[in-house]
């Protein structure tokens, strides 16, 4: 399983969603990637990262949060 965390400013970063495999994890990141300016990016709205300014993945759970309760492998036509 891949984590993936969506981070901010003066936040703690917060698991976002889950991925079967780092290749769908990364081309999941690639399509919501709007744009990426000193390190901080924009995502699409609607996306798991779209309130996010920055992204990180992990291959075990880093956080506090339930894999559970975030989308597995969400894709673009879950919008």
């Amino acid at each position: 399983m891949h984590y993936l965390y969506g981070s901010k400013p003066g936040v703690p970063k917060k698991l976002v969603a889950t991925f079967g495999s780092e290749q769908q994890l990364l081309a999941y990141v690639r399509w919501a990637t709007l744009a990426e300016h000193d390190k901080e990016c924009k995502f699409e709205q609607g996306s798991a990262l779209a309130s996010y300014r920055g992204w990180s993945q992990a291959d075990h759970h880093q956080a506090e949060e339930e894999a559970s309760s975030v989308p597995h492998n969400p894709s673009p036509n879950m919008l």
